[in-house]
């Protein structure tokens, strides 16, 4: 074999290892990445049963109902426009109730039910995942008076 032939297959090894190196490098951030979804978005996008993902919204005003095993909670989760059932077994965190924003993750049923592994709530009044304000905002029912953060606008200065 001559030098060259050597030189060629010793850069086409290295391009072949590279390629699976990205390859799997690839296959495992694939399986890592959680989108989020308001319940309008998932409702259009029509996400893949069993994929986990992020949802968020307010949870509507009553919906919050102990499952019959007593450990399960279920709710509604809202946008205004499309509302999602969520059933989650754990211990909600202690500002979790009706009218408040969440964010779920876990994974969409084959019967359209959310499954969820874990529930954040906002932790303040000020507080809002900017996740969940954006989709509020994209159903028209985000009030800029109690956006997270507001304040309210600076009097002009005066002049004596």
């Amino acid at each position: 074999m001559t030098r060259k032939r050597r030189r060629l297959l010793t850069v086409l090894a290295g391009l072949v290892a590279l390629g699976a190196a990205t390859a799997l490098v690839l296959a495992a951030f694939n399986d890592n990445l959680v989108f989020f979804y308001g319940p309008s978005e998932l409702a259009a996008k029509g996400v893949a049963p069993e994929r986990r993902i992020r949802i968020g919204g307010l949870v509507e005003t009553n919906s919050v109902a102990k499952q019959v095993d007593g450990h399960a909670i279920a709710f509604r989760v809202t946008d205004g426009k499309t509302e999602l059932k969520v059933v989650y077994d754990g211990i909600l965190p202690d500002l979790f109730r009706e009218g408040q924003g969440v964010v779920a993750e876990g994974k969409l049923g084959h019967d359209g039910v959310f499954v969820a592994s874990s529930v954040l709530a906002k932790h303040d009044e000020k507080y809002m995942p900017p996740e969940v304000a954006d989709a509020l905002k994209k159903a028209g029912r985000w009030q800029e008076a109690s956006a997270p953060g507001a304040t309210p606008a600076a009097a002009p200065a005066k002049t004596p």
